[in-house]
């Protein structure tokens, strides 16, 4: 089995019956999840009912892409896990940002913290984080395994290190937030979905899914906007979507 399953696809807070920011790759048994955003939590333990996960990647500390790692933390210390600590890459920020939730225990207790950005070999991946432009330090992540290759913007404004971290990928998962007025801002700490389209044109991804949409947002004219820039199959993220990752969805 290898394959990536949304967990949730809203930016800033979730719609009903939605989540925000987080994935759950499963590459051949090895568990690992990229972002842990609002009401991802419950959406992962249905997929993994045990909740045994191999490695945890946050892209920044913002709560709509870390703020349930704080009950993954929670169910590590205070359930019957007794397996080593769990891996745990991001950017500096994260730990902080939970552990003022959690201010009398020690996160380390569960977390072996794997600062990004920095390239590590997490179970069978080769893992790869970039800085990307945002309003707090935020990694792009791009996964490579078996002439594989699954990237992820985390939230980004337009930079030519998306071309970079999207080489030749077979999925490009990028933020496409829509936001009102974004392309008029003096510094772009986030994208449209025509941008995410273009950077996908230019880093040669064979498809490309949106995420991150601003909530209330036609997700179907995102698709659409985006498709203006990039021919190939281009998804809209949607809770409990899984795609095949390797070779073409059957």
């Amino acid at each position: 089995m290898r394959q990536v399953t949304v967990l949730g696809s809203c930016g800033a807070f979730p719609e009903p019956g939605r989540a925000c920011s987080g994935f759950a790759v499963d590459w051949d048994g090895y568990r690992l999840v990229l972002d842990l955003g609002y009401a991802t939590l419950p959406r992962l333990l249905r997929h993994w009912p045990d909740g045994a996960v191999d490695a945890v990647v946050i892209t920044h500390e913002h709560p709509d892409h870390c703020i349930d790692l704080h009950g993954l933390f929670r169910m590590r210390f205070y359930g019957e896990s007794s397996g080593p600590r769990l891996p745990l890459y991001c950017p500096p920020g994260v730990l902080d940002r939970i552990g003022g939730l959690e201010p009398d225990v020690d996160l380390h207790a569960v977390f072996d913290l794997r600062p990004l950005p920095g390239s590590y070999r997490v179970g069978p991946f080769d893992l790869t984080g970039l800085s990307l432009p945002h309003y707090v330090p935020n990694a792009g992540i791009r996964l490579q395994a078996d002439k594989m290759a699954l990237a992820y913007s985390g939230d980004t404004g337009p930079t030519p290190a998306l071309a970079e971290l999207g080489r030749d990928a077979d999925l490009f998962i990028v933020e496409a937030t829509d936001r009102d007025g974004e392309t008029s801002r003096p510094t772009r700490n986030l994208m449209t979905s025509t941008e995410a389209g273009l950077w996908a044109r230019r880093a040669g991804a064979r498809r490309l899914m949106l995420t991150h949409f601003w909530p209330g947002n036609d997700r179907a004219a995102a698709v659409a906007a985006a498709q203006v820039e990039f021919d190939g199959p281009v998804l809209a993220a949607e809770e409990d979507l899984t795609l095949e990752l390797g070779r073409p969805d059957r």
